[in-house]
């Protein structure tokens, strides 16, 4: 009990350190720049206790749950040896966890109601929830795909360099087909994917995978799948704005 409050009191100490930065950038050009007074400053105060206690549990939940449980069902289909389960669960991951992710909703919502005032799409509600959620499964399905080639990297010994300059040559060209109005969108959806829900599971698996396959080495071979999921969400989204 003691050993998990204390666990627990350090990832606090942790994410009040992360966040100091900011806070003092805010208040240095609130008070020093700006010269201006707090507003609601009970408020302000509230705000960053819940942030941090948020973060807190964010932070100790990854570490305690969703690290572990990657790791644990990598190793077992590693074991299992079934290259057939660990693509569908890699796919499965990267698809479900992309779909459910908050930055990716917002955006695709945004994106939706810009469309709609720029006359690209009619102005009705359906119309923007069809434009939204059709770019929100978009990008699931790329990451989806991602994952599933970031783990045959790993089982195949692939170059992690040439298979990412590769896909950058493939984004240069699509580019100059695609409508420059989806263009902004392609390249802000491989950010949005590599957020809070996704990167924590998918890390897990990248490393669970090449801690369980003799030859593989955890530093240089389990990580690399985030890349993929950042660089296949463009292209896809780019086709996206090529096709429909």
């Amino acid at each position: 009990m003691k050993s998990a409050l204390f666990a627990f009191m350090r990832s606090m100490l942790s994410s009040l350190r992360d966040l100091a930065p900011i806070i003092l950038v805010i208040g240095f050009f609130q008070l020093l720049v700006l010269q201006q007074p707090i507003d609601n400053i009970f408020s302000l105060l509230t705000g960053i206790v819940f942030v941090v206690m948020g973060l807190t549990f964010f932070i100790y939940g990854l570490e305690m749950g969703l690290f572990p449980i990657g790791e644990d069902m990598a190793h077992a289909f590693a074991r299992k040896g079934s290259v057939f389960w660990l693509l569908l669960f890699a796919f499965a991951l990267g698809f479900g966890t992309t779909v459910a992710e908050p930055a990716l909703i917002a955006v695709s919502d945004e994106a939706a109601e810009v469309a709609a005032d720029a006359g690209h799409i009619a102005t009705t509600e359906e119309a923007m929830e069809s434009y939204a959620t059709g770019l929100r499964f978009t990008v699931a399905l790329s990451v989806g795909c991602a994952i599933v080639l970031g783990v045959l990297r790993i089982l195949m010994n692939w170059s992690i360099q040439y298979m990412i300059m590769g896909g950058y040559v493939i984004v240069i060209i699509v580019t100059s087909f695609a409508p420059k109005t989806i263009i902004g969108i392609a390249y802000d959806s491989g950010g949005v994917t590599t957020s809070t829900i996704t990167v924590p599971l998918v890390t897990a698996l990248g490393i669970g995978l090449a801690s369980s396959i003799k030859g593989r080495n955890p530093m240089l071979d389990g990580f690399g799948l985030i890349a993929f999921a950042s660089l296949l969400p463009i292209i896809f989204v780019l086709l996206y704005g090529i096709i429909f």
